[in-house]
């Protein structure tokens, strides 16, 4: 097999790996909402009600599985005031968190994400990996000096 292999990492809440993937994987609507999200873009907003628009599923559908999202940490929610035809009205958004950052991360193509977009993955997945690792060991009393070792190691 000649096909490039990608390491996708996802760091998952340890008590609720098992409804976080069948959040995400159980049905076309989670999926839709994290492509939504990459095409506005990982750390823009998303307006429920242009989910309700764009997406095509009913209000009850895209509500439901926002309120459940937002229940497993992979979006946080957040109202904002605004003024619409001098009354004042409240929108509910939602923004990705860290982990439906990795989520929706899953469904783009590299080639399709900006420098900068790749440059920040990169050290986030490092920085989120080294502190895994570091806890990791910690836990089994390997000495430090060992992953240091191996780190200048890969790093030449």
């Amino acid at each position: 097999m000649s096909a490039r292999i990608y390491p996708y990492v996802i760091f998952l809440p340890k008590g609720s790996k098992h409804e976080v993937l069948r959040a995400i994987f159980g049905s076309s609507v989670p999926l839709d909402i994290l492509k939504f999200a990459l095409k506005r873009g990982v750390s823009e907003k998303i307006y429920q009600k242009d989910l309700i628009g764009v997406l095509g599923y009913s209000n009850k559908t895209v509500i439901e599985h926002l309120k459940a999202l937002t229940e497993l940490g992979i979006l946080t929610e957040h109202m904002e005031k605004t003024e619409f035809l001098g009354r004042t009205v409240w929108l509910k958004t939602y923004t990705l968190t860290d982990l439906g950052r990795w989520f929706a991360l899953l469904l783009v193509e590299e080639e399709n994400l900006p420098v900068e977009d790749k440059i920040e993955i990169a050290r986030n997945v490092f920085r989120s990996y080294v502190r895994w690792v570091r806890e990791l060991t910690e836990k089994l009393g390997i000495e430090k000096k060992e992953l240091l070792k191996i780190f200048e190691e890969e790093m030449k």
